[in-house]
């Protein structure tokens, strides 16, 4: 999985664009921490509601086997004048 990080007034940022999750935390450890909690928490209840499949499908993810596969995410930064 992709996980951009970045700093946001005194927060950091962890997010993960295949998910389209975010979190935040005092330092990058602890936003990178709570990111993988809610993930965690994410794939946890889609399984309990019995919508895991389908909340995979919508993302563009798919399952091989045992497996996820992630969609390829490009991230680049883009330069814009004002």
């Amino acid at each position: 999985m992709t996980t951009k990080n970045w700093k946001e007034g005194k927060h950091y940022i962890a997010y993960t664009p295949e998910l389209d999750i975010a979190s935040q935390g005092k330092t990058p450890e602890q936003a990178e921490r709570r990111l993988r909690e809610a993930v965690d928490i994410f794939l946890e209840e889609t399984k309990k509601m019995g919508t895991f499949d389908q909340a995979l499908q919508s993302l563009g993810i798919s399952r091989k086997q045992r497996r996820l596969v992630m969609p390829r995410i490009s991230l680049s930064e883009l330069e814009v004048r004002v």
